[in-house]
């Protein structure tokens, strides 16, 4: 059965950046305040339901869209129960949703970029239960692939990755494969659109992100990125 796959060995980060491992391997909380009551969190949906129907009645409806009552409570617990908050992030990620076209993005159409093996989603679950996303960063050539492919290719992933998210779970883990990494791989400007992806579109659904075998030319990247990450 594929949740008994263990990760344990291979995600093992080895010392070398001052800092670098603790922050890599950090686990990310996920929506753990407690909650209002039931009937409470009931009428706060209601309410930013309702004030994205007055307010925004183009965008979409169904699912992941402005009436999608799941999605809704999930971004007021995001929000931690803010309405005001929550309606406005959650406006932006369903127009980014629209935008980009995301219930169209399939297997096939983003085929060409699936095929080189840069990122996929691993079949096992970690011993967490967690649906695993993989980055073979060596793999990556921005200088090569066309950034909006990228950017397809990573939603596709994210989309699938929680697709397979198993009752009781509420996140995934995200795996960096780091070696071999080199000059030619680092693409700032993809990781600004990841931490945007899982701070605006998916908040709290990376709940922990490993770094493994980072060599040492990766530490200026990490430098740059350090400050673009969301609390």
């Amino acid at each position: 059965m594929a949740a008994a796959c263990s990760f344990r060995s291979v995600a093992q980060v080895p010392p070398p950046l001052r800092g670098f491992a603790r922050r890599g391997r950090r686990r990310v909380r996920c929506c753990s305040a407690a909650p209002p009551s039931g009937a409470v969190s009931a009428k706060l949906v209601l309410e930013v339901k309702e004030r994205l129907e007055r307010e925004h009645p183009g965008l979409p409806t169904g699912r992941n869209g402005r009436d999608d009552e799941e999605m809704i409570l999930w971004f007021l617990k995001d929000r931690k129960f803010s309405v005001d908050e929550a309606v406005s992030k959650l406006t932006k990620a369903i127009k980014w949703r629209q935008d980009f076209r995301i219930s169209e993005l399939s297997e096939e159409s983003v085929k060409g970029l699936y095929q080189t093996g840069k990122a996929y989603v691993h079949d096992c679950f970690d011993i967490y239960g967690r649906p695993v996303l993989v980055v073979v960063a060596s793999k990556h050539f921005p200088s090569i692939h066309d950034p909006v492919e990228n950017e397809k290719l990573c939603a596709f992933l994210v989309e699938k990755a929680l697709s397979r998210i198993p009752l009781g779970t509420e996140n995934i883990l995200g795996i960096f494969y780091l070696r071999g990494f080199g000059v030619e791989n680092g693409d700032l400007q993809f990781l600004k659109f990841l931490i945007d992806v899982f701070y605006y579109y998916y908040p709290k659904r990376l709940g922990q992100v490993l770094f493994v075998d980072a060599p040492f030319v990766f530490q200026p990247m990490w430098q740059l990125v350090k400050p673009l990450l969301k609390q």
